[in-house]
């Protein structure tokens, strides 16, 4: 098994899918008015129009209702993400911070107020685990 896709729902579409264009570079896929991804190598990231709720059961998700969940985005410069992003985020919820396990974190919030931390590893172990893997 294998997590195919993190999936965000919002009421505007096009406003997220050109925040998440912008803060990281990867274009989108839109596969429907209504529906795009942004496919990365570890992962895709989906943002889904509320209007397709009643298909998953009525009530089953809402618009800028998260708390609990962050999303991360291994880059391969923090600092220089951090200075990229200025004219994007507007909410910074921590500015570029060592944590205590290894890795050099932004945390900023998207247009619906879902947490986005980009993040390097600076630690030694920090980098040996994120080795070889793709960043942008």
């Amino acid at each position: 098994m294998q997590l195919a896709a993190t999936r965000i729902f919002t009421d505007d579409v096009d406003a997220l899918v050109a925040f998440y264009e912008k803060a990281t570079g990867i274009g989108a896929a839109r596969l429907h008015p209504l529906f795009a991804e942004l496919r990365t190598p570890a992962g895709t990231l989906a943002i889904a129009s509320t209007e397709t709720v009643p298909l998953l059961g009525e009530g089953a998700a809402e618009a800028r209702a998260n708390r609990s969940v962050a999303l991360d985005f291994l880059v391969a410069d923090m600092d220089a993400t951090r200075e990229g992003l200025r004219d994007v985020v507007d909410t910074v919820v921590s500015e570029p911070t060592d944590m205590p396990w290894g890795n050099r974190s932004l945390l900023v919030r998207d247009p619906d107020g879902t947490l986005v931390n980009f993040f390097t590893p600076t630690g030694e172990a920090a980098r040996s685990r994120f080795a070889g893997q793709a960043r942008g």
